[in-house]
Formats: C-alpha cells, sequence, structure tokens
C-alpha cells in the first residue's frame, strides 16, 4: 500500500519505518531473549522503598508501548505484556545511536524490548531503568484514541486483538476461562475418566435436537454434517468398553445467535458405565461446585441479571430438584396432564403465533415449562424427568412410563447441561429412532436413524450416566459476563461488505 493510501496517523507511522529502514535499524527482529515478564517483577519487587534500586540484575522485558511521556532529555513510558504492565525510564543520551534512532522513532502500539535494572521512582511506582531499547514490531495501524475498554462492540468482537490490548479485564475473561476449563478437566480425571476425541465431520449427525451445518467431501463424493454432539461416539466407546470417558470439544449448530447462543461452541460430554442420572446429579453438582470454588475462591458469586443488576448465586449442594410435571403446576398453576389447559395457556403466553397440531403433549409440556418456570429459576436448579417422546436417547422413568430419567441443572434462569439414564435396550432405541425419523417431514430436528449406532447398542450398552455441559453457560457465570460474546475469542459475526 502506498502512502497517499493511508490516514495521515498511518502514513506517518509508516514514514517512520521506513526512517528505520534508512538508519540501518531492522524494525522487525527474528527474536528477542525475554528473561522475565512484569507480572513477576511486580511480585518480588513491590516492597521496594522509593527511590531504592535494583543494580545487580538486568531484566530483559518485551511488550508492547502504551503510554509514552517525553521530558526533555528523559522519558517515562509504559510498556504491556500477557502478565500486565510496567512503568519504564529512558535517559535518551545514555543510549547507543541505534537504540536512540529507535527511541526517537517509536509509536504507540509498537512492540519493543528493553533491558534494564528496577527501581521505586520518587512518587512511589516500580519501574526499569532502560539501557538498552529496541523495537521489536513496527506498528502500521493505530491503537484505538482512548485504553479503558472498546465501547464499540462491533470492534469489540469483529478485531479481538484490539480488545485484548486495550481491556486487561477483558484479557482476564479469557485467561479464567482456560483455568475453567482445567479445573473441569482436573476433576474428572481425578475420578478416574479417560479424555477422548470423536469425529467433527459425520455422516450421519444425532446426540441432540439441532440444525446441523453441512459440507461436502471431494473424495469421496459424500454428504458430510458437522458434529452437533458426540454423544453417539462416546456411547459406542462406553460399548467398547472404556466406562468413563469425556471429551471438551467444538460443537456446530446452524441456529440463531443470541446472548447465550453461538453456532460454534465448546461442551463437555462425559459417559460412566454402570451409573445413572441420580448418581449424576450429585456428581454434576459436585463438578461445577468445585469448579466454582477453585476458580473464586468461594461457592457464592453475583451475576447479571436481565436488568443488568448483580444478584447473589450460592452455588453450594444440594441444589433444589424440581420435576417438569410440578414445575407447570407450581408456575403455570395448570394441570400438566390437561391437554387443553396446556393449549390454552400456549395460545395466551407464547407471544407468537404457535401451530399447536404439530406438537405433541411431551411438547406442549416442556414450552409450557419454559415460558412459566424457566424464568424464575436463578438459584442452582435440577429440573428433572421429563416428557418420554422429547427424549429418544434416554430411559423411561423406573415409576412412570410417560416420563424418561433426565435432568437439565439450571442457573440464572440458563439451562447449563442435560443428562440422561441413557437408554440402553435396543428394542426401544430403535423404536424411538423409528419414531424420529417419522416425524423428520414436520420436524427437521427430529434425530435421524442411525444403523450404526444401534449396531453398537444391541451389541450391549451397560447401564450408563451421561452428562453434557455447555461451557461457555459455566465460564459467563463464573465470569459475571451476560454475553456470549464476551467469552468466545471470535464469535461468529456477519461478514462485512
Amino acid at each position: 500500500m502506498s502512502d497517499h493510501q493511508d490516514n495521515p496517523i498511518k502514513a506517518e507511522k509508516r514514514k517512520k519505518l521506513h526512517a528505520l529502514r534508512a538508519k540501518g535499524v531492522n524494525p522487525y527482529p527474528y527474536s528477542f531473549d525475554q528473561n522475565v515478564h512484569v507480572e513477576k517483577l511486580v511480585k518480588e519487587y513491590s516492597d521496594l522503598a522509593s527511590g531504592e534500586k535494583k543494580l545487580e540484575t538486568n531484566f530483559r522485558v518485551a511488550g508492547r508501548l502504551m503510554t509514552l511521556r517525553a521530558m526533555g532529555k528523559a522519558s517515562f513510558f509504559n510498556v504491556q505484556d500477557q502478565t500486565g504492565s510496567l512503568q519504564c525510564y529512558i535517559k535518551i543520551e545514555e543510549q547507543n545511536e541505534m537504540d536512540r534512532a529507535s527511541f526517537d522513532l517509536v509509536d504507540l502500539g509498537d512492540i519493543v524490548g528493553l533491558e534494564g535494572y528496577i527501581f521505586k521512582s520518587q512518587k512511589g511506582e516500580l519501574s526499569l531503568y532502560v539501557q538498552k531499547f529496541q523495537i521489536l514490531t513496527k506498528t502500521l495501524e493505530p491503537l484505538p484514541e482512548k485504553f479503558h475498554g472498546i465501547q464499540d462492540v462491533e470492534i469489540k468482537y469483529r478485531h479481538r486483538h484490539l480488545d485484548l490490548i486495550s481491556d486487561l479485564d477483558s484479557r482476564k475473561v479469557f485467561v479464567t476461562r482456560g483455568k475453567i476449563i482445567k479445573a473441569i478437566k482436573n476433576f474428572l480425571d481425578k475420578r478416574g475418566f479417560m479424555e477422548v476425541e470423536t469425529p467433527v465431520l459425520q455422516p450421519l449427525y444425532g446426540g441432540a435436537a439441532a440444525h446441523p451445518f453441512t459440507t461436502h467431501h471431494r473424495a469421496l463424493d459424500m454428504k458430510l454434517f458437522m458434529k452437533i454432539s458426540p454423544e453417539l461416539y462416546l456411547k459406542r466407546l462406553i460399548v467398547g468398553g472404556f466406562e468413563k470417558v469425556y471429551e471438551v470439544g467444538k460443537n456446530f449448530r446452524n441456529e440463531g445467535i443470541d446472548r447465550t447462543h453461538n453456532p460454534e461452541f465448546t461442551m463437555l460430554e462425559f459417559y460412566e458405565a454402570y451409573t445413572d442420572y441420580n448418581y449424576q446429579m450429585k456428581q454434576f453438582e459436585d463438578l461445577v461446585s468445585s469448579v466454582c470454588q477453585e476458580i473464586t475462591g468461594s461457592m457464592v458469586i453475583n451475576f447479571k441479571d436481565k436488568d443488568g443488576i448483580d444478584k447473589e448465586i450460592n452455588m453450594a449442594p444440594p441444589w433444589r430438584r424440581l420435576t417438569v410435571m410440578d414445575g407447570i403446576t407450581e408456575y403455570a398453576k395448570i394441570n400438566p396432564d390437561d391437554v387443553s389447559a396446556l393449549d390454552n395457556y400456549l395460545k395466551t403466553n407464547s407471544g407468537k403465533p404457535i401451530k399447536l397440531e404439530n406438537l405433541s403433549t411431551g411438547e406442549k409440556q416442556m414450552k409450557v415449562f419454559e415460558i412459566a418456570a424457566e424464568p424464575h429459576l436463578w438459584q442452582p436448579t435440577i429440573v428433572m424427568d421429563h416428557p418420554v417422546d422429547i427424549s429418544p436417547l434416554t430411559k423411561i422413568h423406573r415409576n412412570n412410563p410417560k416420563l424418561v430419567e433426565r435432568f437439565e441443572p439450571f442457573i440464572a434462569c440458563m439451562e447449563i447441561g442435560n443428562s440422561y439414564s441413557e437408554l440402553n435396550d435396543p428394542e426401544e432405541q430403535r423404536n424411538r429412532l423409528t419414531d424420529q425419523e417419522s416425524k423428520r417431514g414436520v420436524d427437521e430436528e427430529a434425530h435421524p436413524m442411525d444403523e450404526d449406532f444401534l449396531h453398537a447398542i444391541e451389541t450391549g450398552m451397560p447401564p450408563t450416566g451421561g452428562v453434557g455441559i455447555g461451557i461457555e453457560r459455566v465460564v459467563m457465570l463464573l465470569t459475571n459476563q451476560s454475553s456470549i460474546r464476551d467469552i468466545i475469542f471470535f464469535p461468529t459475526m456477519k461478514i462485512q461488505k
């Protein structure tokens, strides 16, 4: 790009780049021998007295130049690395010719390498006395004018690098996300689970009610689907003899985008032989509450409600148990077995036209529960015992043939997971999938028939409890972020024209 195509600031930065090269300075060296991060310096030397120096140790610090205050022949500036920001002090006449040229042509946003010793300024701020100065990356694009977090969400999500540079709180959220995933894996590893991987590209999709993304494999000339759930593959591993397996991986669902949904998201699913949904309720509570304690230092957290007001959530087990039918009775004030009452409630409260003739009784019950009960489930609640016709992979409830042994945990009025006593009766499983297949003309999210999966079930799967947890939902809760786009590095966005 030539200078006349740049805005004035970018044109000036490009001139400085060319000037550096003219002086024999390489503005893009291959490496820098960094030997310390800001966080370690702050931790080890914060107790220095004002004016005290540590001359015996030279530190090599690298990072992005964020502020610059010239004071005659000396300057103060701040450098930010992955761990934090550090004030630096430089006297121009003490630098050699190349370093002086580099400092004269440096801009905010440039990545620099520094060598010097630590001291406390007279104002009491920990600082690096710079003895050597080097530009490691000369930037052309100016940073946002204000370093208090990007206010334009379009820029924040589309150019995440700018958000991470200018908002350390945003960066901290993503650091915490990594810690949460690590804590979850450690919990399962300690309980004897094995981490596994399942295919992202699948000849048939299954394991959830969702619209898949489709693609085409040229060499095999076949249609493939991107994974909406790893469930059917993980169950094959249980059939194969592994008793405890889990996967943390990406799922893809070709659906809407809102505060809690992104087409590409991270799920944890784990399956444990010889257990049922009762056992997994307790394990789910233990997992989420222990991760909460490890990450936040408490079982009690704050999370913003729909009005943006922080409200308290207590993660400590045991959580409330609420059956779907009791929830309908309590919050909708109707008999869940009265179909006409369900119809009337939906006509009055759904907020949009609804084709009741296309819904089974179980589907109507779940829609009523969603409208009437879910907005009240702020504290952790295990919603359990769902209608059989919406759960094709779940065992019939041992005490009620109209229900299945399934639970969905809700926190802050948000579903964060799903769990079953997994169906392992091959004849019943075939009947359920056959019924699902028959609905595909009117319900695109109905589960397709999968003969390979049925072959595995017919080979014999032991009694098994399975659990799925939405990683993004947990991260939102433990970082108090009300939008999923704030805890995904690169959320799906419409292409700019």
